[in-house]
């Protein structure tokens, strides 16, 4: 395999707090140079960034994020203004504290709104696996799949750890026909990044990835 396999299912990403436009800029450019899944940012930056990319590059963003918490209505309302300012896809962080309590349809409910709102674009649905026990990451992966999202993701990137191995080789198994698996957080390796491939992530949320193309002289290689 080589790095544009790996490449094309990235989602090349920029969400700390102190990113500029200038910093989106540049993940932008580097997203459409190395011809990335998509460039996953904040969302008070997809109107430019959609703007900007005009139609070279899909713009993904974050909803919920990163601790999920938010009131499902207040969810709603940033997955349609994300689409309404051109967002191709996006990736929402589930209500932990409910999932713990056993709330199960509720969380169910939220996405399947959120799904709705998404208006026939990609859903990708974080659970946050390193606050979550086995069992909790396999009831997730009904949940999701219930609902219809299109992606269930290990992670925001923003908790205690990132995606692991274990985690998404549980998650491939145990997730319903049709949905997809993507790993994020603490990917930064190409050697990684086909492990996870391997075990069954269809999608990898890194920025570093491309910073190492960036600093290979051979991009054809690593």
């Amino acid at each position: 395999m080589n790095t544009t396999d790996v490449l094309k299912i990235v989602d090349h990403t920029l969400l700390t707090q102190t990113a500029t436009w200038a910093d989106i800029k540049t993940i932008l450019d580097d997203g459409i140079k190395y011809h990335c899944a998509s460039a996953c940012i904040p969302a008070a930056y997809v109107k430019q960034a959609a703007d900007y990319v005009d139609g070279r590059l899909p713009i993904c963003t974050v909803i919920g994020f990163p601790n999920g918490y938010s009131t499902t209505a207040t969810k709603v309302f940033e997955a349609k203004d994300a689409i309404a300012n051109g967002a191709a896809e996006i990736d929402m962080v589930i209500n932990i504290g409910f999932l713990k309590d056993g709330r199960y349809d509720e969380v169910e409910e939220e996405i399947r709104q959120i799904h709705e709102a998404c208006d026939g674009h990609i859903l990708k649905v974080i659970i946050e696996t390193c606050l979550l026990t086995e069992e909790e990451k396999i009831k997730m992966c009904e949940i999701v799949t219930k609902a219809g999202a299109e992606f269930i993701k290990t992670s925001t990137g923003f908790s205690t750890a990132g995606a692991t191995f274990d985690d998404v080789k549980l998650m491939h198994e145990h997730v319903g026909p049709g949905v997809k698996v993507k790993a994020a957080g603490g990917i930064s390796s190409f050697d990684d990044a086909e492990k996870f491939m391997s075990l069954g992530a269809d999608r990898l949320g890194t920025s570093r990835l491309v910073k190492i193309m960036k600093n290979t002289d051979n991009g054809a290689g690593y």
